[in-house]
């Protein structure tokens, strides 16, 4: 009966042709460079669309342990990239790698996000982070430690690593009161990252969109990401900074509509089976971006999350039959 539940409960594509025929301009997209995915992929509310539950049954019934160990594979008959945002919370070690990458067929591109433990300034005062909530992080910003505990054990990987994404969270004035604040340590910080990676910094703190924090990316041709999330600019408004464009390649992450919290949007929309509140202009802004890197034969990665509408892949559909 969950079987069948699962089936009827998720109609994204009522048959296999539509997701052919997303994957089909999506391959022909990352010909151009231009490579389209989502934020993680293991999402059960994807069965019956982009996932096959099929596939995923043993002794007639749904194995969920299967599924995320196998998914990977069918997510890549449709799109040409992924965001690795596992990779926020721990350092992977070398076996782990080796997993994800056999697991996925050699040409699915993969963004991942650098450890927290380099990108937190102090750690937030909650359970997970136990009797350190609440304390500097003596890691932030130590680009040896990124270097020696990730880079250097996805470095056999790197040629399937389109981009590495440092994610700062806000920031409290009393640590950065400007952009230009924060670009002088992230300054020291670029200048020492080992070189033949592609790099993109995403920052929530609105007062940093200034061009103090975008000449630093651009002098490391360090790519600025171009995020939907509660406290930022706009998407749509977020296109339009022409200095916001640092780097020979673009980055986009589409998580969130502004205003509302994580929290709430797992609430409203879990378990992500389809759209349920479109955001007309963060499609706008991805279009945007997409129709730029076109112009400016620019490589391009864009990442939506299924926080932003309800699930990232129809969102996708919706932006690629719009081009």
């Amino acid at each position: 009966m969950a079987f069948l539940r699962v089936r009827m409960n998720l109609p994204l594509f009522e048959d296999s042709e539509p997701r052919k025929g997303l994957g089909t301009k999506l391959r022909a997209l990352a010909e151009e460079g231009i490579f389209l995915g989502t934020s993680s992929w293991k999402y059960e509310g994807w069965l019956g669309s982009i996932y096959t539950a099929e596939r995923y049954t043993t002794r007639g019934r749904f194995s969920r342990k299967r599924f995320e160990a196998e998914c990977l594979a069918e997510y890549a008959e449709t799109f040409p990239a992924v965001c690795g945002d596992f990779t926020f919370y721990q350092f992977p070690t070398q076996e782990t790698w080796q997993r994800l990458f056999a697991s996925a067929p050699p040409g699915l591109r993969f963004a991942f996000k650098a450890p927290e433990e380099i990108t937190v300034a102090k750690w937030p005062t909650h359970a997970r982070y136990g009797a350190r909530g609440g304390s500097e992080n003596e890691s932030f910003l130590n680009a040896e430690l990124l270097e020696r505990a990730f880079l250097g054990p996805l470095g056999p990987y790197r040629e399937r690593t389109g981009v590495v994404i440092l994610e700062f969270g806000a920031f409290s004035r009393q640590k950065y009161a400007s952009g230009a604040h924060f670009g002088r340590d992230l300054e020291v910080f670029l200048t020492r990252l080992p070189g033949g990676w592609r790099y993109a910094v995403e920052v929530r703190n609105a007062e940093f969109f200034a061009p103090e924090y975008f000449d630093v990316l651009r002098a490391h041709n360090v790519a600025h990401v171009f995020n939907a999330w509660t406290r930022t600019p706009p998407l749509e408004a977020q296109v339009l900074l022409e200095e916001a464009y640092t780097a020979d390649f673009l980055v986009a992450r589409a998580l969130l509509r502004q205003g509302r919290a994580y929290a709430e949007a797992v609430k409203r929309f879990e378990p992500y089976r389809e759209i349920q509140e479109p955001n007309p202009g963060a499609r706008e802004g991805l279009k945007t971006l997409i129709q730029r890197a076109r112009g400016e034969k620019q490589m391009a990665f864009v990442f939506v999350n299924n926080r932003l509408e309800g699930n990232a892949p129809r969102t996708i559909q919706a932006v690629v039959d719009d081009l």
